[in-house]
């Protein structure tokens, strides 16, 4: 696993009833729009779980 973190966000476009991801890397992904619903949850759900991880490593130091 690429321990790379990307501060960009990716690109994403509706296109003939699917969902387009592009981003950073050569990432490419179509998903259908029940398979992006379900993305999208699961990246809200862990982008709040690292904001509280590196508020509390920052409370830390």
């Amino acid at each position: 696993m690429d321990d790379t973190i990307y501060d960009e966000a990716s690109n994403v476009v509706a296109v003939k009833g699917a969902v387009v991801v592009k981003g950073p890397d050569a990432v490419d992904v179509r998903l259908t729009p029940g398979a992006a619903e379900e993305t999208s949850e699961r990246l809200l759900e862990a982008a709040m779980m690292a904001r509280g991880q590196r508020y509390f490593d920052d409370q830390s130091s």
